[in-house]
């Protein structure tokens, strides 16, 4: 077996061994295996624990399923990597919200929001901010029950910090992947259907209309966007999807988004 670079300098035996009595107790041996296989692939020091190992129902299976998940940490090592990351904005709360949940009394902020930075090959500095809600992210204590588990109750700031964070980090650096990580997945299935967290007898109410896009926003952040296509890092489809969840695009604001690709190149 060829020695990686990263790897610490011992036998793949002996790893397992250090890894499972220290960084991954309750885990099976073969998920650290795959653990140490992430790791080559990936040129990372597993001692530094860049993924996790994140239990998570399977309903097709009906049973629990040790999957590897990357964590924050290794998101911040690769986007460091690039040479490009240019920092992080602090995590910025909506209002609190006390209410119950699966009958347990939970206070959670209802959304975060963060930005990173990142220095384009140009100079320019581009941010990328990421808006997570609480509901739409937090871990139940039981696959039957809308209570958060304890973590998300305990640390409900600092889990949906996490989340904006991992999702602007997405955004910011494509090419880190776009799995979610261990803190977004762990106490979820593999299949994870809305929570309806209605009360009973209370009518849901009519989805509100998505705001237009400002034309002035545009303007400024197409100048920022030009060289993420030119270097292949995002795409005009990629875009539009992206604004589109949250925004109302105008047919003459999808043109302007699709035509960054004639941009580029031999244009006419």
């Amino acid at each position: 077996m060829k020695q990686d670079d990263n790897m610490p300098a011992m036998s793949e035996a002996a790893l397992v061994e250090v890894l499972s009595s220290s960084l991954y107790p309750d885990a099976e041996k073969n998920s650290v295996v795959m653990v140490l296989a992430y790791c080559r692939a990936a040129h990372l020091d597993p001692m530094l624990k860049p993924v996790h190992i994140v239990p998570i129902w399977n309903s097709n299976t009906k049973k629990m399923q040790d999957t590897v998940m990357p964590g924050i940490g290794l998101y911040r090592i690769q986007a460091a990597r690039t040479g490009q990351y240019a920092g992080i904005s602090d995590p910025e709360y909506g209002p609190s919200i006390t209410t119950k949940l699966g009958g347990i009394d939970v206070t959670y902020p209802e959304w975060c929001r963060v930005t990173v930075k990142r220095q384009m090959s140009n100079g320019l500095v581009a941010e990328f901010t990421a808006n997570e809600r609480w509901l739409e992210n937090y871990a139940t204590a039981k696959k039957d029950t809308v209570a958060p588990n304890s973590m998300w109750k305990r640390r409900a700031f600092a889990q949906l910090a996490k989340c904006a964070e991992a999702q602007a980090l997405r955004k910011a650096f494509p090419e880190v992947g776009s799995a979610p990580t261990a803190d977004e997945m762990e106490g979820k299935t593999f299949d994870d259907a809305p929570r309806d967290i209605t009360p009973q007898n209370q009518a849901q109410p009519e989805p509100e209309a998505l705001p237009d896009y400002p034309e002035s926003l545009l303007d400024e952040n197409i100048v920022k966007w030009q060289p993420l296509v030119d270097a292949n890092r995002t795409s005009p489809e990629h875009l539009i999807a992206t604004i589109s969840s949250k925004y109302t695009l105008s047919d003459a604001q999808i043109e302007k988004i699709n035509n960054l690709k004639a941009l580029d190149g031999d244009a006419a």
